[in-house]
């Protein structure tokens, strides 16, 4: 028996313009008609295993918390990182919750985002891991490579007499590599993908962390000492948790440890942490073409072309990348995805919120789309979800006029409830307390007009709500 302990706390910046701060790629669905976290969590349902740990970022709580209910998960236990620290904290805070009832179980960490194609192979991996964990080593699953990607670390692990059925000896972790180096790896034999995946028993990996990071061994005890159940989530001292340093688990323990071992993955891995690496595991026409959406082509070659919510038409083109959004359209080489990234900083750095949010943004009471804009309007698409409410809040800057479309709203408007209808409407002055809720069992929907001198959503005095926001 193992804990699994899944790591959803990435941001997949190099799958923009789908993947964004507030809605990353392991809550997408990418492969399939599930999410890259369901599917991690329902690939361990044929195994042996305790409740999953799952560690998210704050933002992402109540998206992590309805993907996990849409799947029947109800038993995972959701830490709440008050920011992202990189791995090393992360499975630290983990591995302390899971001691908390005095066991000291072996963990099995997983990144939310991969995808395994063969379910045996994943399970055989794991089968030799945990015989490894429980002898106290600490272990690291790599992928044999392929070609020499660029994009991955790589772990120096040679298999004994080319027997990749057994836990190898670690040699060293190498840092992603420049095409020459990645190449002369691939040709070594000697050189495996780091995939990220690790199992251990959870007092080992304390007690590495111990001796290499004692500081960030301390803050992470003082987080879980003060944590606190909120709804669905615990959520860990923000304070404290601070105190840690930002640094992966190869840096702080896997490099120093003199108990690493490898267990080989031939799995059909995939990061997906590229738009290229999506097109490679994705279904391709005749002419190796993989199209995604409302898309016609004609005379194209080797593209990838997805399509949310238009027409992407393409010809006489080859090896390009093209994704199309509600708000963002991408071109891009297949050789250049990797550079995806400069784009999202040059969005940071010019103030825009493109890397941030889509247009429709997800909320724990349903969503919303923003429709158009102006100087002194917004239009929103609202999508409330059956007995939903949004908090009890007012605005100091704007006005709402709310038109339900569908559905049944009940509206507190200062000292009054009321219901409104389909094809009737509410105004809400600057100023006013203000709820709006569906009381009903189907979807309510309302096209909100928002009028006034600012905007922002950061407009809103929340005075109570259902969710735990403040």
């Amino acid at each position: 028996m193992f804990v699994p302990v899944v790591m959803a706390g990435g941001t997949g910046s190099r799958l923009w313009p789908l993947s964004r701060q507030l809605s990353p790629k392991q809550f997408l669905k990418l492969d399939g008609d599930k999410t890259m976290l369901q599917a991690t969590l329902e690939r361990l349902a044929d195994l042996s295993c305790e409740p999953a740990v799952l560690i998210c970022n704050e933002e992402h709580r109540f998206m992590a918390a309805e993907q996990l209910r849409h799947i029947g998960v109800g038993d995972a236990t959701i830490l709440l990182e008050p920011e992202g620290r990189n791995t090393a904290p992360a499975i630290a805070l983990a591995a302390i919750q899971a001691m908390c009832d005095g066991e000291d179980p072996v963990l099995l960490v997983l990144p939310a985002d991969h995808l395994i194609q063969d379910q045996p192979a994943f399970q055989a991996a794991i089968g030799i891991a945990l015989e490894q964990a429980e002898a106290g080593r600490l272990v690291t699953f790599g992928i044999q490579p392929s070609c020499p990607e660029t994009g991955y670390g790589y772990v120096k692990a040679a298999p004994v007499h080319g027997n990749t059925t057994v836990a190898l000896q670690v040699a060293e972790f190498v840092e992603k590599p420049d095409f020459a180096t990645a190449q002369a790896y691939v040709d070594s034999n000697d050189y495996f993908w780091n995939s990220g995946m690790f199992m251990f028993r959870a007092s080992r990996y304390l007690a590495e962390l111990e001796a290499f990071r004692p500081q960030m061994l301390h803050s992470c005890r003082q987080a879980i000492a003060g944590a606190k159940q909120d709804l669905d989530f615990v959520r860990v001292d923000a304070p404290a948790f601070a105190g840690c340093a930002s640094e992966s688990i190869d840096y702080a323990v896997m490099e120093h440890t003199e108990d690493a071992v490898l267990v080989p993955l031939d799995a059909g891995w995939s990061d997906v942490g590229s738009w290229s690496a999506l097109a490679d595991v994705s279904a391709k026409d005749a002419e190796d073409n993989v199209l995604k959406g409302d898309v016609l082509i004609k005379d194209c070659q080797g593209i990838l072309a997805y399509a949310e919510h238009r027409l992407v038409a393409a010809i006489g083109v080859d090896d390009l990348v093209i994704v199309e959004t509600r708000d963002a359209v991408l071109v891009a080489r297949k050789d250049r995805v990797q550079d995806v990234k400069h784009i999202v900083e040059e969005l940071e750095q010019q103030g825009r919120t493109e890397h941030v949010n889509h247009r429709e943004v997800y909320r724990p009471w349903g969503c919303y789309d923003s429709i158009d804009a102006g100087s002194r309007y917004q239009v929103k698409h609202i999508t409330v979800k059956p007995g939903a409410k949004l908090s009890v809040q007012m605005h100091h800057h704007r006005a709402e006029h709310w038109i339900v479309v569908s559905g049944t709203a009940k509206v507190t408007n200062g000292d009054k409830t009321y219901l409104v209808t389909e094809n009737q409407s509410t105004y809400i002055p600057i100023g006013q307390i203000h709820s709006l809720e569906n009381p009903g069992r189907v979807p309510l929907e309302l096209i909100e007009v928002q009028s006034g001198a600012y905007l922002g959503e950061d407009d809103i005095v929340r005075l109570e709500d259902l969710y735990g926001r403040g």
